[in-house]
């Protein structure tokens, strides 16, 4: 029933994002955008005359046969992934603005779950949050389990990822406050509980504006994978967890010694997790997940780190014995 309703809101989307780019001449994502905020106000928006009497009673009739309220957060995540997995192939999107995969979001959200447990507020800081699928799937996945609604928060610098964010959050009706900023500037949200991201990979060039963080390279650009994560390592409660998509090679590289360095004074290395080979297209791509605590309140490290190679998804035996081996970590190494 959920794929059914899931499908049935895409066509719907889809339709009217194609009639959109007509209309208006912009790209998927614009006209996705343009979408959402008409379901969102229940008013097809016409300026200069565009979208023509025409197609604007033709919208009208697409939108009439959508209730949101009779969807759930989930189908409306999964329908819209859906508009940008054709908007990436229409509009040839940059590879560091992807959306994560679903499959990598339910780990991360799995993570989140064992490591916190149910507690009665819980905040998410994506300090790398794109169109914010990360960000809601784990949300998605963590709140039947909270006594709360979980409050979320979103940074990045790139205002047309984060309008396809807000409108996402405003359809799936998300507790999140997103923020359109250079995500190494100071942040102001309140200090969360847990810090995730699939961070981007690269130099970070504004060598002037880094000058205060103990990850910077000694000589020339620094990476923007390790400040990220030292930024948001600082946002978090005493305790609290990071939960990052970073290269598999993180602690090989030569300029690991600073994030290494960072991390024998502001946070433990909990875990280390390879991602599956079938995810990415060659291993210079592949990721993995580390886990860290920020020192403080009743943090310690673990007695022994969490380490290991997720199987394939679709080796469902050896996921769950690895999974249940997760399990007994946790219980065996962190208090909560």
């Amino acid at each position: 029933m959920a794929q059914a309703e899931t499908e049935a809101l895409f066509k719907v989307l889809d339709r009217s994002v194609t009639i959109l780019m007509q209309q208006l001449s912009v790209s998927y994502v614009d006209a996705l955008i343009e979408t959402g905020d008409n379901l969102l106000s229940d008013h097809v928006q016409v300026e200069d005359g565009q979208p023509d009497a025409e197609h604007v009673a033709e919208l009208s009739k697409l939108y009439a046969t959508v209730n949101l309220t009779q969807y759930d957060a989930e189908t409306i995540r999964r329908a819209l992934q859906l508009a940008l997995l054709k908007a990436i192939h229409n509009d040839r999107v940059d590879p560091n603005h992807q959306m994560t995969p679903d499959s990598i979001g339910l780990l991360t959200a799995y993570l989140i779950a064992k490591l916190v447990g149910q507690t009665p507020e819980l905040s998410i800081l994506d300090i790398a949050v794109g169109t914010g699928n990360l960000l809601t799937t784990v949300m998605n996945q963590l709140q039947p389990n909270q006594t709360m609604p979980i409050q979320g928060y979103g940074v990045d610098n790139d205002d047309n990822q984060l309008a396809i964010a807000a409108m996402s959050m405003d359809l799936q009706k998300s507790k999140v406050a997103l923020f359109h900023q250079d995500a190494i500037d100071p942040l102001v949200m309140p200090k969360t509980k847990v810090a995730i991201g699939d961070l981007p990979v690269g130099y970070y060039p504004l060598d002037e504006r880094v000058q205060t963080f103990k990850t910077k390279a000694t000589n020339g650009h620094s990476y923007v994978h390790h400040l990220l994560i030292e930024q948001a390592m600082s946002q978090l409660q005493p305790g609290g967890w990071g939960v990052f998509l970073v290269p598999t090679n993180v602690f090989q590289s030569q300029e690991s010694q600073g994030l290494l360095q960072w991390m024998s004074s502001e946070a433990y290395l909990q875990g280390l997790l390879n991602l599956p080979t079938n995810l990415f297209l060659d291993e210079k791509s592949r990721k993995s997940v580390v886990v860290l605590q920020k020192r403080g309140g009743e943090a310690k490290q673990a007695g022994k780190v969490l380490l290991g190679e997720f199987p394939s998804f679709e080796d469902t035996r050896a996921f769950e014995a690895f999974t249940a081996q997760i399990d007994e970590w946790v219980g065996q190494n962190i208090s909560r």
